[in-house]
């Protein structure tokens, strides 16, 4: 492995281990999901998942279903970046699982061009889409003593 591929796995196993400590900040009780756009060596947004702002900080219902109105983590990190003096184009996105289909789209869009995600999730199609817009998406699972 060349040096520069070297740094770049150190580099991606440290923010996706960020992106795990960032889950922490989510109210959801069935899945915490943490997210970190890094553009040139530098984290321009984060994200986890959770309500829109004035929402009060419930994520299921008392049946544990999650509210359909719940963001994910990657569309909170994609949101906050529009609302700030940065750019995503040519940006790499950590999150702690793979992208549903509609975050996707989302990633598609905002020019991100590399996703790193953590747990897999069964249904594929957010993966599958990213893929054909030609991102580059690495599944990289950490060990329990880098968790």
């Amino acid at each position: 492995m060349s040096e520069n591929k070297k740094k770049q796995a150190t580099f991606d196993s440290r923010y996706l281990r960020m992106a795990n400590i960032w889950a922490e900040n989510s109210y959801c009780k069935r899945r915490q999901v943490g997210a970190l756009i890094v553009k040139d060596n530098a984290i321009i947004s984060d994200g986890y998942n959770g309500t829109p702002s004035g929402f009060p900080n419930i994520c299921e219902d008392e049946n544990n279903i999650t509210y359909p109105y719940v963001l994910h983590a990657e569309a909170n990190a994609i949101s906050k970046l529009a609302r700030s003096n940065n750019n995503s184009d040519g940006a790499t996105l950590y999150v702690t699982a793979s992208p549903c289909l509609e975050c996707a789209k989302l990633i598609i869009q905002s020019g991100i061009k590399r996703v790193v995600y953590g747990e897999p999730y069964r249904i594929t199609d957010g993966i599958d889409l990213l893929k054909k817009a030609n991102i580059i998406v690495e599944h990289l699972q950490l060990d329990n003593k880098n968790k």
